[in-house]
């Protein structure tokens, strides 16, 4: 009885102080409101995409270079428009991820000005609290999420090296519990025959975009079999020049998808023999590529997602479960290494499509400002609640992995 009421007390104490603290920290992002605000929405106005980033590094480095004693470096895995701010020197290192590139053509269409500033704001609000609460908290500036895997490169490079968990936030239509991507890579082709003058003298030639023909054709077909969650997507890249001439070289490219690394080495053979084989029956040569830097599926931390889910529901907020598969992200890699959190921050409409125009307006508009300050103030909340209760900064610093009974697959 004497332990139970002991515990009680503890656990009543810990949660007072989580409060408070958290009444600090969300005061930190009422105050910086405006300049949070303005900072998503320069961001949405100079779209730039993966590593080109340079503005919005500049913009996000001057944010966090007002706070006292903060600790910062660019240029890091070899991205210019990468970066790291540190703060604090604690036992426990919480890790916040910003993204900010953009899409070609739909600007900020995935709505990376949101994150940008959800975790800029978050980083200003923990800082003055980072001895306090005996932690380290640092902010990597991630640069091409959408076609780079900038998180890998960091995670190569050891950015990532000493976190104990890993956060960020992502818009959506939505408020859900966690993205649900796919393992993904990509796959390149280059077919290689021989031109020849497509009326005079065609049988001189080799025809590279037969080869692509066929190739498409297979895939086509394969698509049928393929295993639940396996995905092949692609596009002509080179389809040949003028039609007077047999085309000598033809290239196309791929993205494969699968729920994870082992189903998506299944669909990269398949997709690598069909390739083959259109090689083979134009009587081609082929060259095939791949990303090096592969996106892996997305181990979900079940107890810092309930923290998360707590936090969200004090703002107002109340997602619904893990979202449905689908997309890729970088941040996948990350999970698979330290405890981490990818929720999604709805913008309230349920008919918004990820990677549109429509999308990236609504990322600007109100909707989107409330969900960058929501964004700070959850992602901070969880940071809080993670170095205040003892159990949940134990289980983190005795184990950078996650409990295999914390996560989805």
């Amino acid at each position: 009885m004497r332990a139970m009421m002991k515990c009680s007390v503890e656990d009543e104490e810990q949660m007072r102080r989580a409060a408070e603290l958290k009444s600090l920290a969300y005061g930190t992002v009422e105050r910086e409101a405006a300049s949070l605000l303005a900072l998503s929405h320069r961001i949405s106005d100079h779209p730039e995409i993966g590593l080109q980033e340079v503005h919005a590094a500049a913009w996000l480095l001057e944010a966090v270079r007002t706070v006292p004693g903060v600790r910062t470096e660019a240029g890091l895995a070899g991205m210019p428009t990468s970066f790291v701010a540190e703060i604090g020197t604690g036992e426990l290192v919480v890790t916040l991820c910003a993204e900010y590139d953009a899409l070609p053509g739909v600007g900020h269409g995935c709505g990376h000005n949101i994150i940008a500033a959800a975790a800029v704001g978050a980083f200003l609000a923990l800082a003055p609290m980072a001895e306090a609460l005996d932690a380290t908290f640092r902010l990597l500036g991630t640069p091409a999420e959408e076609n780079e895997g900038g998180k890998i490169r960091l995670l190569q490079a050891g950015a990532f090296e000493g976190t104990h968990l890993a956060m960020m936030v992502h818009p959506g239509p939505i408020d859900e519990a966690s993205m649900n991507p796919y393992a993904s890579a990509v796959v390149e082709a280059r077919f290689t025959g021989r031109e020849a003058h497509a009326s005079l003298a065609p049988h001189e030639g080799v025809n590279a975009l037969d080869a692509l023909t066929i190739a498409l054709t297979a895939i086509g077909l394969a698509r049928q079999q393929l295993a639940p969650g396996q995905q092949i997507h692609g596009t002509v890249v080179d389809g040949g020049g003028a039609p007077n001439i047999i085309p000598g070289t033809t290239a196309g490219l791929w993205m494969i998808r699968a729920t994870d690394l082992t189903s998506l080495h299944e669909v990269r053979e398949r997709l690598e023999n069909c390739l083959r084989g259109g090689a083979l029956a134009a009587g081609c040569e082929v060259y095939i590529s791949h990303d090096e830097l592969a996106y892996h599926d997305l181990r979900i931390d079940r107890p810092l997602t309930e923290l998360y889910l707590d936090n969200a529901r004090s703002v107002g907020r109340n997602p619904s479960g893990v979202a449905a598969r689908g997309g890729s992200t970088d941040m996948g890699n990350i999970s698979q290494v330290f405890p981490s959190i990818h929720p999604m921050i709805g913008l309230g409409d349920a008919g918004l499509v990820l990677h549109t125009r429509e999308f990236a307006k609504a990322a600007r508009g109100p909707e989107g400002d409330r969900a960058a300050l929501d964004g700070a103030r959850l992602l901070s909340g969880v940071a809080i609640d993670a170095c205040v209760d003892s159990v949940h900064r134990n289980r983190l610093i005795s184990r950078a992995m996650p409990d295999p009974e914390s996560t989805d697959e």
